[in-house]
């Protein structure tokens, strides 16, 4: 299956490095029933890929390569980023956004994230150690690497059997993560992307990161 798209490095390092690859299709026409979609998710292989359905609104569709999401953080951002967005609609709710420099902000909620394990590690050496798990449970495992700084180590592993046994960076656990230590966090997930959360009045969470497009 082929479809034109658009492929985004999100959450990246302060170098530009690292951040989680994303998918955009531009326009969610080409493919308007949720089977196509799937095909394509899975066929392109990324952690996940956003349809756009419409940008004016921002109604987008949210595909990982085996389920459809209300929600999930890294593709809100990127679409954001791509189409300069202030406010995007994934199925979860009303997203707000703001632009600050290098880095793209929404406005989210810890609900609309999908369940996670959230397990804690003693350090940031043991999180680095991990092997990936065997499938069955999504854990996010985490440690702090300077608690008084909120600096947080984390790798994520979704745990579907599918082609992504590690996510390198996962915008909805971060949510998790900070609504449970209602703290803001300067997390490094993954290889070395980075993510920044910070908690909102009524519940609602910050979460924000750099973007870069990935030529092919």
């Amino acid at each position: 299956m082929n479809s034109a798209h658009d492929v985004l490095a999100v959450f990246c390092a302060a170098d530009g490095r690292y951040g989680n690859l994303l998918g955009v299709v531009r326009d969610g026409r080409v493919l308007p029933d949720e089977a196509s979609r799937q095909a394509l998710a899975r066929d392109l292989g990324y952690s996940e890929t956003v349809f756009v359905d419409d940008p004016e609104r921002g109604e987008v569709d949210i595909y990982t390569p085996t389920v459809r999401l209300p929600f999930a953080g890294h593709p809100v951002v990127g679409a954001a980023w791509l189409l300069d967005l202030e406010v995007v609609n994934p199925p979860a709710g009303e997203v707000w956004v703001r632009h600050d420099g290098e880095f793209t902000w929404i406005t989210a909620r810890a609900e609309w994230a999908p369940p996670r394990t959230l397990r804690q590690y003693a350090s940031a050496a043991e999180v680095e150690a991990l092997d990936v798990p065997p499938p069955g449970e999504w854990v996010y495992a985490w440690a702090w690497e300077d608690e008084a700084a909120g600096r947080v180590r984390a790798r994520a592993f979704p745990g579907r059997g599918d082609s992504i046994d590690e996510d390198e960076a996962t915008g909805a656990a971060a949510l998790l993560l900070t609504a449970r230590l209602d703290r803001a966090l300067n997390i490094t997930q993954g290889r070395g992307s980075q993510l920044l959360t910070a908690p909102g009045p009524d519940g609602t969470i910050e979460l924000g990161g750099r973007v870069r497009e990935i030529r092919r």
